[in-house]
């Protein structure tokens, strides 16, 4: 089972909106596997350099750094079912141990 996924969603200036994309998302992650999210949500605005050494150049970016492989979702995170999928987060089933593919 994975016990720890770690997000970054890189942002252009903080709204509404995008708090309320990033709770729904932390949430729906907590809600189908059962896990520690730890999302960090990172304005460029504030933060250009953190921007720049990631190679960010659009927002909204999310970034599945653990467990690999790293994925990539850039522009639209609503449908969060889908970036979910994507991101190849299990739907709370066992997964096989780091190392390991199915065949």
């Amino acid at each position: 089972m994975i016990s720890h996924v770690v997000l970054k969603l890189y942002v252009t200036g903080h709204d509404p909106a995008t708090d309320r994309a990033a709770d729904v998302l932390r949430s729906h992650c907590e809600a189908i596997v059962p896990t520690t999210v730890d999302m960090e949500v990172i304005d460029i605005l504030e933060s250009p350099e953190i921007a720049e050494a990631n190679r960010i150049l659009a927002t909204p970016t999310l970034i599945k750094e653990v467990p690999p492989p790293i994925r990539k979702v850039i522009g639209d995170i609503s449908d969060v079912d889908r970036v979910v999928k994507f991101l190849g987060i299990p739907n709370g089933g066992p997964v096989a141990p780091e190392g390991e593919g199915s065949e």
